[in-house]
C-alpha cells in the first residue's frame, strides 16, 4: 500500500499502515518526556511549539513530538471521521470508531487527555504533574467533538484551558504542551525564574521592570533600583499579594486557606 507523503517538523507523523510500528518510527530520544498528538491537522504542529526555549529543547532531544492523523482511520471511500449527532442537532461527531482506531495505533503507553470546553480546569500544578510522567496523548476534537462512547472506553481525561469555545483543540493542545514542557528540567535556562513566576506558589506574578528608568514621565519603583535584595523580595511579595487579592479572588482565598508552616 502506497502511503501519502507527510512533511517532517522534528516530529513523528503516524498514519495508519499495515508495516509493524517498529519499522514506522523515525528515531526519537528514549525515555524523554512526548507530546502525542491525534489530529485531523498534524501539520499544525510543532507551529509555535517550534520556536524559542521549546523548539530548542525539541531539537535537542529533551522532549518528543508526534502526531497522528485521524484521516487514515476513516471509514468508506472517502475516509468519514464524522458523523451527525443522535438526538439530532447542528455540526458534527467524530466517530469512536475512528478514534478508537488512532488511539490503538498511538499506543496506550502515556495518558489520555481530550481537550474540551467541559473539561476540569487546566491549573500550573496540574502542568507540573504531568511534566513529572512520561508525557501525554492529546486528543483535538473538530466541530462538536467526539463520541462520549470512545472517551468513556479509553478512560480519557478531559481539561478545559478556558470557559470559551475554539474551532479545535490543536490550539489548546499547544497550550498544554507549551506550559508542561517548561517545566522539564533543563528546557528553561534559567530554572530560577519557575519560582518567581504565576501561580508557582499560589500567587499571581509581581510586575516587572526594565530600562530605561525613565519613560514618558513614568519611573520604575525606587526600590528596585535600591540595591537592597531583602526589600526588593518584600516588595515583590507584597504586590503579589495586592495583585492576586484585586484580580483573583479564588486564587487569594486558596492561597489564605493553605496549610501553614
Amino acid at each position: 500500500m502506497t502511503q501519502p507523503p507527510s512533511k517532517s517538523h522534528g516530529r513523528l507523523s503516524i498514519r495508519a499502515s499495515l508495516q509493524p510500528r517498529d519499522l514506522m518510527a523515525e528515531p526519537q530520544v528514549r525515555d524523554a518526556w512526548t507530546a502525542q498528538i491525534l489530529t485531523l491537522f498534524p501539520e499544525a504542529f510543532p507551529g509555535i511549539l517550534g520556536l524559542s526555549l521549546t523548539g530548542r529543547a525539541l531539537a535537542e532531544g529533551l522532549w518528543n513530538l508526534r502526531t497522528t492523523d485521524l484521516r487514515p482511520f476513516g471509514i468508506g471511500k472517502h475516509r468519514n471521521v464524522d458523523d451527525t449527532p443522535a438526538g439530532g442537532g447542528a455540526g458534527m461527531v467524530i466517530r469512536p470508531d475512528v478514534m478508537s482506531a488512532a488511539l490503538h495505533e498511538a499506543g496506550a503507553a502515556l495518558p489520555v487527555i481530550y481537550l474540551s470546553p467541559r473539561g476540569k480546569p487546566f491549573t500550573q500544578a496540574r502542568a507540573r504533574a504531568l511534566a513529572e510522567g512520561p508525557g501525554m496523548t492529546l486528543i483535538c476534537g473538530r466541530f462538536e467533538g467526539v463520541d462520549q462512547r470512545v472517551l468513556d472506553a479509553h478512560g480519557v481525561e478531559e481539561i478545559s484551558i478556558g470557559d470559551y469555545v475554539l474551532t479545535g483543540g490543536e490550539l489548546a493542545a499547544q497550550v498544554l504542551i507549551d506550559a508542561t514542557v517548561r517545566l522539564i528540567p533543563r528546557v528553561l535556562g534559567n530554572q530560577e525564574s519557575l519560582a518567581e513566576e504565576s501561580f508557582s506558589d499560589g500567587l499571581l506574578e509581581h510586575p516587572q521592570y526594565t530600562k530605561p528608568a525613565h519613560w514618558e514621565g513614568r519611573e520604575i519603583p525606587e526600590v528596585l533600583l535600591s540595591g537592597n535584595h531583602a526589600a526588593i523580595a518584600s516588595w515583590r511579595r507584597d504586590m503579589a499579594e495586592r495583585l492576586t487579592k484585586e484580580r483573583r479572588p479564588d486564587l487569594w482565598r486558596a492561597y489564605e486557606d493553605r496549610p501553614k508552616g
